[in-house]
């Protein structure tokens, strides 16, 4: 979904300035609820993504594409922004970061065996590096929110199920709080994989990058990835399991800690589906998306 529409002229301007010419065309891409992300393709056949920063300030996404950076010098495969002349990996332009990365030739990640297999095994790859410093440790979806969604039902005195739900599960927390922690990506849904040949060769979007619990992370991909029809599907789990763990396997306090954590997942999308079409943006066809999540609580999980 783009947010901020974009010319020729002005997007040729912009990778100028690290040294891209001869734009040929743009067109918008699919994905992305918070950005405006563009296919740019020059005459010399080369691809990069263009992507206007909507709702970051310019603190916030120079710490992103810092941290993507480190994650692909890594040897995570994720896009590693592209350095503008400034020597920066962002352009300000109408008080909006903008950034270029490579683009990366695929699809959405399908959700077959060595699909999920494959995206376990970066994920666990992921898991195991060493977080940088300035890392941050809050979750965007998680209690941080909760609490912003509590404020905003106590001044409009407007406590539903889903709220007063979303506020008892914090008591979870309570138990996980020693569970082992590292880079998580926070939001590995299927439009933020892509793959090729029944692999996952690159993940995206790391605007939820923090140093939280690792298993929370595990069973996130589960939510995005698990589901068909409000079922889970006890083969995909098993797919990103074993996966994950022929890299880094779970101790027991982590297995026995995936149902709580896969509620606290489950209610982190739903609480961001509330904020972004109940109350950031309402009134669109997506108005009630967190129920999807809410109505999976009561199914019966693969762990």
């Amino acid at each position: 979904m783009a947010y901020t529409e974009v010319t020729l002229e002005e997007a040729s301007d912009v990778i100028k300035k690290a040294g891209f010419n001869n734009l040929l065309s743009i067109e918008k891409l699919d994905g992305g609820w918070a950005n405006s992300n563009y296919l740019l393709l020059l005459e010399d056949k080369t691809k990069l993504v263009l992507k206007i920063w909507n709702e970051q300030s310019l603190d916030e996404v120079n710490y992103l594409v810092n941290i993507t950076s480190y994650l692909f010098e890594a040897g995570i495969p994720t896009p590693n922004p592209i350095e503008f002349d400034n020597g920066e990996f962002i352009v300000m332009k109408d008080g909006l970061p903008w950034t270029i990365l490579p683009f990366v030739d695929g699809n959405w990640l399908g959700n077959d065996y060595g699909s999920l297999f494959s995206l376990g095994v970066i994920q666990a790859k992921m898991h195991l590096v060493k977080p940088p410093k300035n890392l941050k440790s809050d979750f965007s979806m998680g209690v941080k929110l909760f609490e912003k969604l509590f404020i905003i039902a106590d001044a409009k005195n407007d406590w539903n199920d889903f709220l007063i739900e979303l506020k008892s599960s914090k008591s979870l927390l309570l138990n996980l709080d020693k569970l082992p922690r590292g880079i998580i990506h926070g939001d590995l849904f299927p439009d933020n994989v892509i793959g090729d040949n029944n692999r996952a060769i690159s993940i995206l979007d790391f605007e939820e990058v923090c140093n939280d619990i690792l298993a929370f992370d595990l069973v996130m991909t589960f939510v995005g990835f698990g589901w068909e029809n409000g079922e889970p599907i006890s083969e995909r789990w098993n797919a990103i399991l074993d996966g994950y763990q022929s890299i880094r396997k779970l101790s027991e306090e982590e297995i026995s800690a995936l149902p709580d954590l896969h509620k606290l997942a489950t209610l982190s999308i739903a609480a961001w589906r509330y904020w972004q079409f109940k109350i950031n943006m309402p009134g669109t066809e997506h108005e009630n998306r967190y129920l999807e999540m809410t109505s999976r609580l009561d199914k019966v999980l693969p762990f």
